[in-house]
C-alpha cells in the first residue's frame, strides 16, 4: 500500500477515543477533506473541528452506512478508534444486511466481523486504507521511553507475557495481558485493555503488575492496530501496574509525551520491544 494514490476526499469511520480526532486533524492539515461516520458519541465534538461532515450511525446500520458512502462518492476509507462487539450490544439496531451477515458467519470474533464489513465496502468500490497512513508518527519505536528501565524480574515478565499475548492475538481473543512474577493475572477479551488492567491489577493486589500489549500475528493493518493512551496509563496507576511493554513498530501511542511525563512522575516504566 506504499504506492497508493490518496483521494483528496477521505472517509473516517471513527470509534472511541482521541485517535480518530488526531487522524482527522493530521489529514486536514495536509489538505484532505474528511467526512466522518461516527460510531461513538465520546469524540463527536472534537471530530467536527476537523471534518467537513460528521454523521452518527450504529455499527449494525450497514445499509445506511453504505448509502451514505455512495452519496458522498467515497473511494477510500479509514477505520480508527475502538470499535468492539460491545457496541452492538449498546447500539443494537441491526439493518437487513447486518442481520444477514451475522447469520451466515460461523464465528463472531473481531477479525471475522471486520473482514465481513470490509468485504461489503469493497463490493461498492471503496478501498480500506492502512490505519497508520495519516498517523505514522504515532507508531512507537524500540527502546525504553521512560527514565526508569525494566528490572531483571520485569524483563522476565515481559518475555513471558509477550509470548502469551501473541498466542492470544493469534486466537483473536485480545492483544493485552497483565502479568506478575511470571503468572498471568488477566487476558484481554471483549471488555478491552483498560478493564483487563483493572481485573489483573486487583488480582495482583494492586502492586508490581506489568501490562504487555502486542499486535496480532499477521496483523491486518486496516483494522485493530494496538493503541494506548493516557487512559491506559492512568488505569495502570490506579490498579498498581507499573510497567507497560509495547510491541515496537506495531503499536500506536496517543499523546506520547504526556504519557511519558506521567509515567516518570509516578515511577512507572514504558518500554517498546
Amino acid at each position: 500500500m506504499s504506492n497508493i494514490v490518496l483521494e483528496k476526499k477521505q472517509c473516517l469511520v471513527a470509534g472511541d477515543g482521541l485517535l480518530p480526532v488526531m487522524m482527522a486533524k493530521s489529514a486536514q492539515s495536509n489538505g484532505f477533506e474528511i467526512v466522518c461516520i461516527s460510531l461513538s458519541s465520546d469524540n463527536v465534538k472534537e471530530l467536527k473541528k476537523y471534518c467537513s461532515k460528521v454523521v452518527s450511525f450504529g455499527p449494525g446500520q450497514v445499509d445506511s452506512i453504505k448509502k451514505f458512502l455512495q452519496d458522498e462518492q467515497i473511494k477510500q476509507l479509514t477505520f480508527l478508534g475502538k470499535v468492539s462487539k460491545t457496541m452492538l450490544v449498546k447500539r443494537p439496531k441491526l439493518e437487513k444486511t447486518a442481520i444477514a451477515l451475522l447469520k451466515e458467519m460461523n464465528k463472531l470474533n473481531d477479525d471475522a466481523i471486520m473482514l465481513k464489513i470490509i468485504e461489503q465496502m469493497e463490493n461498492i468500490g471503496i478501498q480500506i486504507l492502512d490505519q497508520t497512513i495519516f498517523i505514522k508518527n504515532l507508531m512507537v519505536q524500540k527502546g525504553v521511553l521512560t527514565k526508569l528501565a525494566p528490572s531483571e524480574v520485569q524483563n522476565q515478565d515481559i518475555e513471558y507475557g509477550f509470548k502469551i499475548a501473541k498466542q492470544m492475538g493469534g486466537l483473536d481473543i485480545g492483544q493485552s495481558v497483565v502479568i506478575k512474577d511470571r503468572m498471568i493475572m488477566a487476558i484481554e477479551a471483549i471488555e478491552g485493555t483498560d478493564r483487563c488492567i483493572k481485573r489483573g491489577g486487583k488480582l495482583a493486589k494492586r502492586k508490581n503488575a506489568s501490562v504487555i500489549k502486542v499486535s496480532k500475528p499477521g496483523q491486518d493493518q486496516r483494522f485493530d492496530i494496538p493503541a494506548v493512551g493516557m487512559k491506559t496509563i492512568r488505569t495502570m496507576k490506579k490498579y498498581g501496574a507499573n510497567l507497560l511493554a509495547l510491541e515496537s513498530g506495531e503499536t500506536i501511542i496517543v499523546n506520547q509525551e504526556e504519557m511519558i511525563n506521567y509515567a516518570n512522575k509516578h515511577n512507572m516504566v514504558i518500554v517498546a520491544i
